[in-house]
């Protein structure tokens, strides 16, 4: 992993970009909400409370999540990167939505309040939407 840092720190950043140290912090604080958050999911998924098509922008969440280290870090590929981080963002809106739509349904028949499971993400949406244009920047000024 030095060899990515050594990587990472060679390449033209904008003058916004946060210190490399602080990524380490912030995936700890929202990997344990994304866990809680994401967890109640695959729980209802688990006990029929909401269909499989719920859970999918979540499934699909988690493994551009954890395919962005591998095209940044590994392959050392900005674009591949660049192109993971949208389609992070993208099925987090999705999920984000369909959630929302599910915990609707949940109060108006008396079900459970799951709004807290999409307010837990907001945190992760911010950071995504921030880390995207970021991506976005560095790859467009190491071309």
């Amino acid at each position: 992993m030095n060899n990515s840092y050594n990587w990472y720190s060679t390449l033209i950043r904008p003058s916004w970009s946060p210190p490399p140290w602080l990524f380490g912090p912030v995936w700890t604080v929202l990997y344990i909400m994304i866990a809680i958050s994401f967890g109640k999911v695959f729980m209802m998924l688990s006990q029929k409370q909401i269909p499989f098509v719920v859970a999918l922008p979540f499934i699909l969440n988690l493994i551009f999540n954890f395919s962005f280290t591998y095209f940044q870090f590994v392959l050392k590929n900005n674009l591949l990167a660049a192109i993971d981080i949208l389609l992070i963002l993208g099925t987090l809106i999705w999920a984000m939505i369909v959630l929302y739509s599910v915990a609707q349904k949940l109060i108006s028949t008396g079900g459970e309040n799951i709004f807290w499971t999409v307010y837990l993400i907001i945190p992760y949406l911010l950071w995504v939407s921030f880390a995207t244009v970021l991506q976005l920047t560095i790859t467009f000024l190491n071309k």
